[in-house]
């Protein structure tokens, strides 16, 4: 960090006229040790009584010690009187680099104290940033109580180093470490630690009352009821009572404290905080009393903290799947990692997962080090002797610190623990075994820490001891917006899909309205979003469902049919727990309340015996290869009447020709003061009729800020889908207009329809198959040897050496990857229900899955298959896409397939997502020694996904 520079601005700038200037504390020099020149000057810090010399040294300090060591400006800052306490002390620097816009981070660097940065580092979008600085004022407070002793103000300091919950071994250290020396640090750190997660503001109405002055009691209820974020309602607070938020005073010792008291005079009970995020995992517990405390935390939470629950449960290896469905909660798993100046290691990976890459995590990983100097690794259950790592084996210790902190995340296993046979050998070389305890190994002791060692299940510690293989210009070829979030916390960060009206001031991101799940939670939906959440008294099991409302709460809330989880499958004579998914043959298939869900595939039965010797089509229930598509009750054209049969459709249920080339407003269904759109979609629910049209009525006035662009049948482009219809237009596709698709060219998808233009069909979110209307079907089973696809011109694939995928039902192979989604039509069915009979669309699904999609060089593709699975495709827009994007789209599409196949409640949460059962991937994969095609659009023109467009202009290109 850059800070040694405006440090000695800042001191030479104190005024020191109230309070002489004294000598530095001489331990801060230990940081230099390794400097000689640097420690020589630093000790006479130590020394120098007059004034002006100490001024003079300080000024020439930064020539013998070099910037980047912060640990010793950070010490002398902390040490020299006058600067830990003082109320407009700088104490932001390590923050500066989650500021968004390059001319905030420049400035932060730069400042000397907060006031300089807010004129060009605005709140609203620089939420990061203030949350830190808040943060480090916090901790500059509580730890200014050591004093001089060093040791005590590193534990303490360690708990404001960190973006996520301080852990059980780090609160235990500081106990440990400041018992004797501070009881009034202890109290601080103490109330600071209980106040995860920070609450809903108006849940602290009741601390203004502890204010002594009236003017401030007033303030503080319209500064809670008006203000979102922690640093507009502290410094709010600040300005208007004019007070630092210091422990001992009755309002901030409110603020910070874990719990309203209970006083005979507080009249009503506070409300009870539920973290419904949270408590979708409770029931992933292996044990009773995990399970116990994840659910009273979760529904009740400050009955008891999280320290409680990590010290008997966060290292236990049978609550596994509990421990990584809470990390999805509080820290997802994220593509990218860069600007980290600590674990430099670590950056430049752009298609690569971490739940936790940020200068926090990067500050954390190195105090880590210097805590472990000490000599012993503190755990909630054991402390680890180790030698000195600075001198045996310290590249890997920095590479163990460095993982526990950013926390790599993998598709197969999502916890962050380092591979065992890594853990053993780093033990055995540098565990300090003369104290080891009776009975302790290395082998032992990983046992419990690590006991995995799968590379794709744990964290190879070698990957991180050298330095990314890639640039900075390569990996600006994939990018992520949303990583850091630029977003105010109650807003959720999306990529931008839609482009702008105005370009020039256009952002590659969107800041959307959303709801926490509950009170005490920090997991945020979008606005408008229907979510599923267990019920806060009724058994496991039992949901409701919420829509998440302008309020920014969850409303309108409904039960749910219970869930009977306890109910197991019996699958060949084998029992099958609620939850879980198996095979069948080639089938995919799950268990779920004790009814057997399975995929609908053809096995090739039909070839194999003497019985049925017909040619095997791979198609359902062998149906004839011949293109002779009907349109069914449910919206989707199946490719003849046998497989609408296959599919349970009765003859009255379809009708012969496509669906999208039928016009639904022919019988002219609505009233006469309506006008009939067409509509198409495809429905996954079928309580409910699966209308193909919409009557709407001219919009008397449009919301000006809506922006999503569409183009009508002129080719005239419209800020949205209101003022189309407000100018009395007809709708030709969604997106900007393109020259390329203002003459027809038919095109067939893969869902089997013929579209007008390559647009029509990307504006149903369906990627193209083949150029020419549909006339051909492909198998969806591995086990076909022939296909009705011989007279099908496939285009080229869009990378020179990628080895393709065939999407189930498709002719043509694509460089992309597919996700085939077992869902359970029950469950839609009771969503469509609850909604007033509101039918499930495949386009509802997809509209959501491009949600989890962080990275704007790849977008969602989808449709129902012929035997009724979700197909999803996460491929590249570009043209010509680079090796690095589609490896980069393969990540986004494991990761959602993990996120599926875990039950993980960052899907399970939103409906209709939480249908979904099991899921399988097809990658395509890329040959090393092939080189990228020169791209025809310049590096990162994929920013707003408007590249797609431009690649719409190319023949087949899907």
């Amino acid at each position: 960090m850059r800070v040694c520079f405006q440090l000695v601005t800042f001191l030479l700038g104190l005024n020191f006229c109230s309070q002489p200037l004294r000598a530095q504390d001489p331990t801060c020099c230990q940081h230099a040790a390794e400097f000689s020149s640097c420690k020589d000057a630093c000790d006479q810090l130590a020394t120098i009584k007059s004034e002006s010399r100490l001024k003079h040294l300080l000024q020439r300090l930064p020539s013998y010690c070099p910037e980047s060591m912060n640990e010793l400006w950070v010490c002398i800052n902390s040490t020299l009187p006058g600067v830990s306490r003082k109320s407009d002390g700088w104490v932001g620097l390590g923050c500066c680099e989650l500021a968004i816009s390059a001319e905030c981070r420049r400035e932060c660097r730069q400042a000397s104290s907060k006031s300089d940065i807010t004129k060009v580092c605005k709140k609203i979008t620089e939420n990061p940033l203030y949350s830190c600085i808040t943060k480090n004022e916090m901790g500059s407070t509580c730890c200014s109580y050591a004093g001089r002793h060093t040791t005590c103000r590193e534990y303490c300091q360690a708990i404001f180093r960190t973006d996520s919950t301080p852990t059980v071994s780090q609160i235990t250290a500081v106990k440990e470490y400041c018992q004797s020396h501070s009881p009034q640090l202890l109290s601080c750190v103490n109330n600071f630690t209980k106040s995860y997660p920070i609450r809903s503001p108006i849940d602290s109405l009741y601390c203004c009352d502890r204010a002594e002055a009236t003017h401030c009691q007033v303030a503080c209820r319209k500064i809670l009821r008006t203000m979102n974020t922690e640093h507009e309602i502290m410094e709010g607070l600040i300005k208007e009572c004019g007070s630092q938020p210091l422990p001992q005073e009755p309002m901030w010792q409110c603020f910070l404290g874990s719990k309203p008291p209970s006083p005979p005079e507080v009249e009503t009970p506070h409300p009870v905080k539920m973290d419904c995020a949270k408590l979708h995992c409770c029931s992933k517990a292996n044990t009773s009393l995990c399970r116990e405390m994840c659910q009273e935390i979760s529904t009740n939470w400050g009955s008891q903290t999280w320290q409680d629950f990590d010290q008997l449960c966060e290292y236990n290896p049978v609550e596994a799947e509990l421990i990584n469905c809470l990390a999805d909660v509080r820290e997802p798993c994220q593509l990218g990692c860069k600007d980290l100046a600590y674990c430099t290691n670590f950056n430049n990976r752009p298609t690569e997962l971490f739940r936790s890459c940020n200068v926090q995590s990067d500050q954390g990983a190195m105090n880590d080090i210097k805590l472990w100097s000490n000599g012993t690794i503190k755990m909630p259950f054991m402390n680890i002797p180790v030698l000195d790592i600075r001198k045996c084996m310290p590249d890997m210790w920095k590479a163990v610190a460095c993982s526990l902190q950013i926390k790599p995340c993998h598709s197969k296993f999502r916890g962050s623990v380092i591979c065992k046979s890594d853990c053993v050998d780093i033990l055995t070389q540098c565990g300090d075994r003369k104290r080891f305890h009776e009975g302790q190994t290395p082998e032992r002791i990983c046992e419990l820490l690590s006991p995995i060692d799968d590379p794709e299940r744990c964290i190879p510690l070698h990957r991180y001891l050298t330095p990314s293989s890639l640039g900075n210009s390569v990996v600006e070829e994939v990018i992520h917006p949303c990583n850091p979030n630029p977003c105010p916390s109650n807003h959720l960060c999306q990529v931008n899909r839609k482009g702008c009206l105005d370009e020039l001031n256009c952002q590659p991101y969107l800041c959307l309205p959303g709801c926490k799940l509950g009170e005490a939670s920090e997991f945020l939906v979008q606005q408008d979003a229907l979510i599923q959440v267990p019920t806060r008294m009724r058994a496991a099991g039992c949901y409701e469902m919420c829509s998440c409302g302008p309020s920014g709460r969850l409303e309108n809330c409904v039960e749910m049919p219970c869930v009977d989880i306890n109910k197991p499958c019996i699958v060949e004579g084998q029992q099958k727990n609620h939850g879980t998914s198996f095979r069948v043959a080639c089938d995919t298939c799950s268990c779920f309340a004790g009814n057997t869900i399975c995929s609908t595939r053809e096995c090739g039965s039909y070839g194999n015996t003497e019985e049925t010797p017909r040619h095997f089509t791979g198609l359902p229930c062998n149906c004839p290869d011949r293109f002779i598509p009907v349109c069914a009750s449910n919206g989707r054209t199946y490719p003849s009447a046998c497989m609408a049969r296959c599919m349970g459709f009765k003859d009255h249920q379809f009708v012969f020709g496509q669906c999208r080339l039928s016009n639904p407003c022919a019988n002219k269904p609505c009233q006469r003061n309506q006008r009939c759109i067409p509509k198409y979609r495809v429905c996954l629910s079928d309580v409910s009729d699966c209308p193909q049209h919409e009557c709407v009525g001219r919009p008397g006035s449009c919301d000006k800020n809506s922006i999503e662009p569409v183009c009508d049948t002129d080719g005239l482009v419209h800020a949205s889908l209101c003022q189309l219809q407000q100018a009395g237009k007809t709708l030709a596709y969604t997106g900007h207009c393109e020259e390329a698709c203002k003459t027809k060219q038919p095109v067939c998808g893969h869902n089997g329809e013929t579209y007008n233009t390559v647009c029509d069909a990307f504006s149903d979110r369906v990627a193209v198959d083949y150029e020419s209307a549909c006339h051909a079907v492909g198998a969806v089973s591995d086990m076909n040897l022939d296909s009705g696809c011989g007279s099908i011109n496939c285009p080229p694939l869009s990378m020179a050496g990628c080895q393709p995928v065939t999407p189930p039902g498709a002719c043509c192979p694509i460089c992309a990857s597919i996700l085939q989604i077992l869902w359970n039509k029950e469950q839609m069915n009771t969503f469509s229900k609850l909604s007033k009979m509101q039918p499930f669309t495949v386009h509802n699904v997809l509209q959501i899955l491009r949600h989890h999609v962080s990275v704007p060089q790849c977008d969602v593709f989808g449709y129902l298959s012929i035997n009724h699975e979700l197909v999803v495709l996460i491929a590249p827009v570009e043209q010509h896409p680079t090796a690095l994007q589609i490896e980069a789209c393969s990540k986004e599409a494991e990761k959602i397939n993990s996120l599926i196949n875990y039950g993980s409640p960052t899907l399970v949460s939103q409906v209709p997502l939480s249908a979904f059962l099991a899921s399988e991937i097809k990658i395509s994969s890329i040959h090393s020694s092939a080189a990228a095609p020169p791209s025809l659009l310049p590096t990162g023109s994929g920013l707003f996904l408007l590249s797609l467009l431009v690649a719409w202009s190319l023949p087949g290109l899907c």
